[in-house]
Parts: structure tokens; C-alpha cells; sequence
């Protein structure tokens, strides 16, 4: 026997709701030409913005629009439309589904057709759809590294008290963070009684694994001396290792023990030899060295 659709008041039937499947992408930055950036500053980096570049018939539709990618926004909302008519797209947020691409081409979309100055409201679970290299002209990411949030307002914008307590409980959270010009998705923190060097590897995760284990055996692990590797973490696909540093060297310290270090690398990861005995010993000493951000 046939199930009936329940009746509505009006003695219609109810309209089927569209369920929505959330698929996990494991590599949502995939094809990107600065994936290990898109990682970086979605993951670790507080305070930074780059412009972005929409696709031609975007930018016919809704016109030229400026659209600014920003690593948080204000209570970490997926994008607003400025009432400057400035578009802003956030990377950390509170809610996101399996697909970190779909998720944000979805907000800048939901940003785009906003009346400036008003809400945007995006989807918790966008479902199919266009993800970033469909909204966007894909190129390198020209990050600028902020002190504190004030990029998220207009030059002109008004800021009454509200305003102002809402940027300077924002500001007190930020660790001072360095993008280092040594090398790419490379990044600074101080932290309280130290400080970190953390660093997106653009190879696979088992490229990686083997380059930092020859590099282990060989005593050519640690950025220089009186540093120390701290382990590693994974950040949708790609891994990301971290040293511990002294907290008193500023950043430009660490630019050339960061060059040197990526010539080591690149030379371990090139190496096309299976690993010896040590080399899988140091491998797997590695993979149990997970460290957690905070």
C-alpha cells in the first residue's frame, strides 16, 4: 500500500523538501595556484585580507564591486556587503559544511546580492553548486598582515562605542604574527614565553613525511640552534609543521634559518630512495608528534 503525502490546511499536498547530502573534500584549495596560502590563513593566521578578482560575467552581473578576502570576520560571519558597497569574505567561521570552496563561493555570492550595508544571510549547508575557481580569477594571494581588525570597516564608517569595544576585544586576542618572504605559507607567532614558526608544505602528506625523516637522521630537523621541532598537523590535506623558537628574536631573524631550512627540504623531498631502516624509525617518530594550535 502506497504512502499518501500528508495534506496541507489548504488541501493541497506539502511540497518535498530537497534533502541536502554534505560531501567531505578533504583538499576544498585543490588546484588553487596558493593553495598552502588558502590553508595558512584560513587555519592559524588571525589578522590578514587579500583582494580577490572575480570572474568576468560576475563581475558584469553585479558590477565592480571590490571583494576583499579577510581571515575573520566580525563573530566569525561568513561575508558582508559594506555600505560602501565593499564586499568581505571570511575563512574562519563558526559554521561550514564538508566543502570549504563551496562555502565560501556561496557567501561571496550571498555578499554580492546584498543590498550594501545589510545582513548577508548564507546557507549553513549550500549544497550544489559553484565553488572558488567558478567565482574567481585564480592567481596568488597578495596578503597583507594587520596589526588588529580595523580593515574591517570602511575609512569613513562610524565607530560609536559599541563599534569600538566590539575591535578592541578583537584586537587583545591577536598573537603579533609575521608572514615570512623566505618562503611561502611561512608564519611567525610570538605566544606567551616563546614563540612558533608554523609552515604549510605544498607536497603530499607522504612526500612531506619522508623529507622531514631524512632530514631527521641527518640532525637537519630544527630551523637552527636553539630552536626545536615541535611536530606537526594536517590542514585539509596538507601538513603543517611547527618549531619552537625563543621569544626575543623578532621575526626577521628567522628569515634566513627559513631559506636555508627550505633548501634542506627541498633537496630531502627530492630524494627518490626508499627510506633505510632510520629513515622509517624517524617516520614514524614523526607521525606521533601532533601538536594542537592555541
Amino acid at each position: 500500500m502506497s504512502k499518501r503525502r500528508k495534506s496541507n490546511r489548504a488541501g493541497g499536498t506539502e511540497p518535498k523538501r530537497q534533502k541536502l547530502r554534505d560531501v567531505f573534500v578533504p583538499r576544498p584549495f585543490e588546484g588553487l595556484a596558493d593553495e598552502v596560502e588558502w590553508i595558512a590563513l584560513r587555519e592559524f593566521v588571525p589578522a590578514a585580507s587579500a583582494p580577490l578578482t572575480l570572474r568576468p560575467e560576475l563581475a558584469e552581473q553585479y558590477g565592480e564591486r571590490p571583494v576583499t578576502l579577510a581571515t575573520v570576520l566580525p563573530m566569525a560571519a561568513p561575508a558582508l556587503a559594506r555600505a560602501d558597497g565593499a564586499v568581505l569574505v571570511g575563512l574562519q567561521r563558526h559554521v561550514q559544511s564538508g566543502d570549504v570552496s563551496r562555502d565560501i563561493a556561496e557567501a561571496l555570492l550571498c555578499a554580492l546580492r546584498t543590498e550594501p550595508g545589510q545582513p548577508v544571510e548564507v546557507p549553513a549547508l549550500p549544497g550544489e553548486g559553484p565553488r572558488l575557481p567558478d567565482v574567481l580569477v585564480d592567481g596568488p594571494l597578495d596578503v597583507t598582515m594587520h596589526d588588529g581588525f580595523e580593515f574591517w570597516l570602511a575609512d569613513d564608517a562610524p565607530r560609536d562605542g559599541s563599534v569600538q569595544a566590539s575591535l578592541e576585544r578583537a584586537n587583545a586576542s591577536i598573537y603579533p604574527t609575521v608572514r615570512l618572504e623566505s618562503a611561502r605559507a611561512a608564519y611567525w607567532v610570538r605566544v606567551p614565553e616563546k614563540a612558533h614558526v608554523r609552515w604549510v608544505m605544498p607536497e603530499p602528506e607522504d612526500v612531506t613525511l619522508d623529507a622531514l625523516a631524512r632530514l631527521a637522521v641527518a640532525g637537519d630537523l630544527p630551523l637552527a640552534e636553539g630552536t626545536k621541532f615541535a611536530g606537526m598537523f594536517r590542514a585539509h590535506g596538507r601538513l603543517v609543521p611547527v618549531w619552537d623558537l625563543p621569544a626575543d628574536p623578532p621575526a626577521e631573524h628567522w628569515s634566513a634559518p627559513v631559506a636555508d631550512f627550505a633548501k634542506r627540504y627541498a633537496e630531502a623531498a627530492a630524494d627518490p630512495t626508499p627510506l633505510d631502516a632510520a629513515g622509517r624509525r624517524a617516520r614514524q617518530g614523526l607521525l606521533g608528534r601532533q601538536v594542537a594550535l592555541r
